[in-house]
């Protein structure tokens, strides 16, 4: 049986236990997506994770969704991830920056560009967005056409490059909770008839050229993805044959020889065991939500590699000094979650000070 505090090598990475940072939306970069000021803190106070997922960081004016989230594909974000590489690398961690097109999760108002929304089919999402303008209807996007499909593959590719370039260890394609590559996943969201649509060989087709055209500019071994099999975000129905879909998905990214698959678990017990099977490289599971008794868990019954934190790591930067001690935890201020400063974001109290304040 392993435990989740023996060692792991990850692709060219010697990890010091199987926790993980999950990726998780801040909005707190500046006005032209480069991370901000407190980025580097933020994510250096976590260190301790040993492998840090970060948040969705858009590979190119048309990904961007929301207000205030991370770009990197100008000299200006690269040059701000770099210290954030440079601040996790000298706590003694890696990182991987996340690449999330949103597709059809978005307004106008929150892109550079101001421009529709790109998505496999012209279908709205049903929901609202915050804008700076308040709470607005995410309007219908403009479906893809064959160019536009072309050009978002080549953006992923240039965006995992200038991660890269930015020092990161690698890059996570998003292809998860409702966003640009869900969606064509899930008849939902994708009614086309060509081969971007259909069939479930054709509907998985756009994330493995994504994954592929990314592995290929930067090395399978920098290369990761995350799905969500199940999730309903985003207005995303996957169909009756979603565990058939996954499974074939799954199957044909493991060709690809990537570094981790990132699995965001929901109720399908079955479908796990059935991708723990399929894929052969490292499996990282993440149960967002769930209780602190289920910690070591999935490693332990043999069903991830790596299990991957959320709200807890953002409310306790020094999460794995408490559970190594089964300290007490900090509650996270949902209040502080998305925008603002410090606040919520790198002023959460460490365990020793907690216990210096009690001695005062």
């Amino acid at each position: 049986m392993t435990d989740i505090w023996s060692p792991l090598t990850l692709g060219t990475m010697h990890l010091p236990h199987r926790f993980a940072m999950a990726p998780m939306t801040r909005s707190r970069a500046m006005a032209d997506g480069t991370p901000g000021d407190l980025a580097a803190e933020y994510y250096a106070q976590r260190a301790g994770l040993g492998l840090l997922i970060t948040e969705g960081t858009q590979p190119s004016d048309d990904g961007q969704g929301y207000t205030l989230t991370p770009g990197i594909y100008t000299d200006a974000h690269v040059i701000g991830w770099r210290r954030v590489a440079d601040a996790v690398h000298a706590k003694g961690a890696h990182l991987f920056i996340q690449l999330m097109h949103v597709g059809r999760i978005s307004h106008p108002e929150n892109t550079p560009h101001h421009r529709q929304a790109l998505a496999p089919s012209a279908i709205a999402a049903g929901q609202a967005m915050f804008t700076m303008g308040g709470m607005k209807p995410m309007p219908e996007p403009r479906e893809m056409t064959q160019a536009d499909i072309d050009d978002t593959i080549a953006d992923f590719a240039f965006a995992a490059r200038r991660a890269v370039e930015a020092g990161a260890d690698g890059v996570e394609i998003h292809g998860a909770n409702g966003y640009l590559l869900h969606q064509f996943l899930a008849p939902s969201a994708n009614r086309r008839t060509d081969v971007w649509g259909g069939s479930i060989e054709n509907r998985a087709r756009f994330t493995v050229a994504v994954a592929q055209a990314v592995a290929q500019a930067i090395g399978p071994e920098r290369t990761g993805i995350r799905l969500s099999p199940g999730a309903p975000q985003g207005g995303i129905d996957e169909g009756a044959d979603a565990g058939e879909l996954y499974r074939h998905l799954v199957g044909e990214l493991d060709r690809l020889g990537l570094a981790y698959l990132h699995l965001v678990q929901r109720d399908d017990e079955a479908l796990l065991r059935d991708i723990r099977q399929i894929w052969s490289s490292a499996l990282i599971v993440n149960r967002a939500g769930g209780p602190r008794e289920r910690i070591g868990q999935d490693v332990a019954a043999g069903l991830a590699d790596i299990e991957a934190f959320g709200a807890m790591v953002l409310a306790n930067p020094d999460f794995i000094e408490r559970i190594r001690s089964d300290a007490a935890l900090n509650l996270p201020d949902r209040a502080t979650f998305f925008g603002g400063g410090a606040a919520g974001y790198t002023d959460y109290p460490r365990l020793d000070a907690a216990r210096t304040a009690q001695a005062d």
